[in-house]
């Protein structure tokens, strides 16, 4: 189905950011997608207006009951001037997980990808073209009732927001560069039956406490390990963590703890079709520990939206730290990093269905 919004230009453009000094969710464009939902009536109003603060109750439900969502893309413009995004039917896929976990308010997918659409389209001037960057998409929505008392919300913002980006880990030319990891061991991020899936403020607000350790000690992202026995690897940071021993990449399994991120599921479609083993399994940091001693852990890295993919060069887990091969960017974490970037900018055909074109 196709959705029209109403669109209201800015009158005070802002001046594009130097491509060659871009940080990563630093600078914003001139517009921003708004949509309301009430109950009984449903999502209404959509439009796209000129970027500005949003005006909230102070006893919005937002602020006191955590209800929100959000969720991370990003578009691209190609060397022959197409404007593409990546796999965002599985963006709306997991917003609406999102949502039915929060108890807000479910969405047309359509509705979804249209409003990004007709965002990026009004704000095709911000997408960067140097190498390794890129304009970064925020979707989420927020409850707005204001009330006190822990019930759901009747009343939701819809709001989509734009950031041209560079590389994540501000590495040069916004190619891959390894990173070191703390493993976290006391603090975790989710068990399963809570809203480890979901992609919500609240997995990352209590996330923080770990990472500030993490980057005390000179570590970029922290692996977080299992709820229960804190033995099994889990995520880094805010993504999805792959491991390779011997011939095997094995990644955590979706039972409810983990984000079902779409880098990862296309990393994983990409590794079936290469006929590389991929395994879907729970795995112990001892053995990880393990393989790296015994020299059969050949690759670790991450996989998510911001980073594509973040190779690991080194874990530091209690006093011990473990360097994985020799240390620098492995052989699969470039193929994936360079498959991937290079579906996303058109520079490789897309033989997987996975881009739009705006």
């Amino acid at each position: 189905m196709d959705y029209k919004f109403d669109i209201q230009k800015t009158s005070a453009p802002k001046p594009k950011p130097d491509p060659d000094t871009l940080k990563f969710g630093k600078e914003f464009t001139d517009h921003m997608f708004l949509m309301e939902y009430e109950t009984g009536k449903g999502w209404h109003n959509g439009r796209i207006v000129p970027y500005g603060p949003l005006s909230l109750d102070p006893a919005a439900a937002v602020f006191h009951y955590g209800q929100e969502m959000f969720e991370g893309m990003k578009a691209y413009r190609t060397k022959n001037g197409r404007v593409q995004l990546f796999r965002p039917y599985k963006n709306a896929e997991r917003a609406r997980a999102s949502n039915e976990r929060m108890c807000m308010p479910d969405f047309d997918p359509d509705l979804f990808v249209g409003a990004i659409k007709a965002l990026v389209n009004i704000e095709q001037d911000w997408i960067p073209e140097k190498p390794g960057t890129s304009l970064y998409i925020r979707p989420f929505m927020i409850a707005d009732d204001a009330f006190l008392g822990v019930h759901a919300a009747d009343h939701y913002i819809f709001v989509i927001i734009c950031s041209p980006v560079g590389s994540y880990y501000n590495t040069p030319g916004g190619g891959l560069a390894p990173t070191t990891i703390y493993v976290e061991d006391e603090y975790v991020r989710a068990a399963v039956g809570g809203a480890g899936f979901a992609k919500v403020g609240g997995n990352y607000g209590a996330s923080l406490k770990a990472q500030t350790r993490a980057n005390s000690l000179g570590c970029e992202q922290v692996l977080w390990l299992d709820a229960v026995e804190r033995s099994y690897v889990e995520e880094i940071g805010t993504s999805n963590a792959f491991i390779m021993i011997g011939d095997e990449v094995i990644t955590a399994p979706l039972t409810g703890t983990i984000l079902p991120g779409v880098t990862r599921a296309s990393v994983i479609e990409l590794l079936n079709k290469w006929g590389i083993k991929i395994s879907e399994r729970r795995i112990r940091i001892d053995d990880v520990i393990k393989a790296a001693d015994d020299g059969s852990l050949k690759e670790v890295f991450a996989s998510g939206t911001a980073a594509v993919i973040s190779p690991v060069g080194k874990l530091m887990f209690k006093d011990k730290s473990l360097t994985i091969g020799d240390g620098q960017v492995g052989e699969l974490a470039n193929r994936l990093y360079n498959t991937l970037y290079g579906i996303q900018t058109g520079d490789i055909e897309d033989d997987m269905g996975w881009t739009l074109e705006i």
